[in-house]
């Protein structure tokens, strides 16, 4: 019974870490309630998807994340770009506010 309540206790924390990193909430209740500390190390090394850099396709403009290396849209090897070419994510554009506030 006391094993129960302490895979529950780690099912809910690394659900509540996933779910501010902006994952499944159940995915990671679970995967926290099957594997205990292993998940909520997991949890807390998981990166967080939002907030990487983007950058356009020059073929088809397709967004994507910094790091993916061929399109996933017209399979183009995407090269380092410009730094002026590559913008914040989501999360760190809401985050932002203007220079005057």
């Amino acid at each position: 019974m006391t094993l129960i309540v302490i895979l529950v206790c780690f099912g809910i924390a690394t659900a509540a870490i996933g779910r501010a990193k902006g994952s499944s909430l159940f995915i990671w209740f679970f995967v926290g309630l099957v594997t205990g500390p292993l998940g909520l190390l997991g949890v807390i090394l998981y990166r967080r998807e939002h907030a990487e850099p983007e950058r356009r396709c020059p073929r088809c403009g397709k967004v994507v994340k910094l790091y993916v290396q061929v399109c996933t849209r017209c399979g183009e090897d995407l090269f380092l770009p410009d730094p002026a070419e590559v913008r914040q994510g989501p999360d760190v554009r809401r985050t932002r506010t203007p220079a005057g506030s």
